[in-house]
């Protein structure tokens, strides 16, 4: 057996099944989970129409490069989405969902073989981040997120000598868990870094579409667009249909940028065996020339937001998140056990933040808070809210932690 096994954590998940089992819910109690960020709203009409009249691809391998009616939707997305032009045959490539793609980019771009290689990441963070570097031979470094800064990761603060030994570097805006879109200040500071130490930026963006404010997130395309970096040099940017379009069952999305990446990216997914099916890649271009479901998806969030927000407010502390579908809340006490008490007297299941981050230096940056995934219908949302706004005005969490 690959001995780097032995180093991959049990999942959140697994964690949270752990911590909850031997709980008796309340049978008056209806369960709500607001503890997975699994899309809930229906699949677009159009979408599932479209992958059904493409069933005759199954009798044919796909290429890994997708078809050109794919890659060409995807670089015409981007060009609507970011106003920047990408060249659909080179700097575009088909992916089965961000999840493997961002797994598969540190197995392509890591070389173990220098000493101390190193993958930076946030902190809370996206799991397959470490699991890629770990399974790539490298070593993981956490740069933590700042709660007196919105949630913005501090990068200035991890230590020259970690930036010199980094091969790739993974940034999640808007953030998961916090929701927090990373300005173009902080992507100067990473693209300088990046031309000094050589790194790879992998930019996982898959909730750019679900936002609150006048603007939609600056993504990573943009930013180097922007700043004159029209080569996007050692950048890629990764994203998907899931969230989007309410599609987490396709597996598809697409990664796109420096040209010299996605030829190499090719060549390992070629190997890999990483090729998108016909349908679904006939589905995907679909979903991708059309914006009018994610408008539309986009309000249902918003309300969902604009309903829960009053309810916890004044129990909790807890903000409306720059984007994404997440509220990222302190806890009154420890996390995990409120995440089990929630669950034993309310039967409303909520992710502790301290299995989202790791402990470096003393402190884990997710203690203290629980992420609660506002994908359930709005009337379960605003019922799930009412129950934790119940159990914090309970005496033992009368006390509300300070923000």
């Amino acid at each position: 057996m690959n001995p780097r096994l032995d180093l991959l954590q049990p999942y959140p998940f697994e964690k949270l099944r752990a911590l909850h089992q031997g709980v008796t819910t309340p049978a008056q109690w209806p369960a709500i989970s607001l503890g997975i960020g699994e899309p809930k709203h229906p699949t677009p009409t159009f979408i599932r129409d479209a992958l059904a009249a493409h069933l005759d691809g199954l009798a044919v391998y796909p290429s890994t490069i997708g078809t050109v009616e794919l890659r060409e939707a995807c670089a015409q997305w981007a060009s609507r989405r970011y106003g920047v032009p990408l060249n659909g045959q080179t700097q575009v490539l088909p992916i089965n969902g961000s999840r493997e793609a961002l797994f598969a980019i540190a197995q392509t771009v890591v070389d173990a073989s220098r000493a101390g290689a190193t993958v930076v990441c946030p902190n809370p963070f996206y799991q397959i981040y470490e699991g890629a570097a770990l399974l790539a031979g490298a070593q993981p470094y956490f740069a933590a997120v700042d709660a007196q800064r919105n949630f913005a990761v501090d990068w200035a603060a991890v230590p020259e000598a970690v930036w010199q030994r980094t091969q790739l570097l993974y940034v999640c805006s808007p953030g998961n868990p916090t929701g927090a879109v990373m300005p173009l200040e902080e992507w100067k500071l990473l693209f300088e870094l990046s031309d000094r130490h050589g790194f790879v930026i992998a930019s996982d963006e898959c909730y750019s579409e679900i936002w609150f404010g006048a603007q939609p997130p600056l993504g990573g395309l943009e930013a180097a667009w922007q700043l004159g970096r029209t080569d996007f040099r050692n950048l890629l940017f990764f994203t998907s249909l899931s969230k989007r379009s309410n599609v987490p069952g396709l597996r598809s999305g697409f990664v796109a940028g420096d040209a010299k990446l996605i030829a190499a990216f090719t060549r390992y997914r070629t190997y890999h065996g990483s090729a998108m099916g016909p349908a679904v890649q006939a589905a995907s271009a679909v979903a991708w020339n059309d914006e009018t479901h994610v408008e539309h998806n986009r309000a249902l969030y918003r309300e969902k937001f604009a309903a829960v927000l009053p309810i916890l407010q004044p129990v909790l502390d807890v903000q409306l998140p720059d984007a994404g579908f997440y509220l990222w809340a302190a806890t009154p006490g420890d996390d995990a056990q409120f995440s089990r008490g929630l669950l034993e007297k309310y039967n409303v299941t909520v992710l502790p933040g301290s299995y989202l981050a790791r402990e470096q230096g003393g402190v884990n940056p997710g203690r203290g808070r629980i992420r609660m995934a506002l994908v359930a219908p709005l009337e379960e949302c605003v019922e799930a809210a009412r129950r934790i706004a119940a159990y914090c005005s309970e005496p033992i969490h009368s006390q509300r932690p300070s923000p």
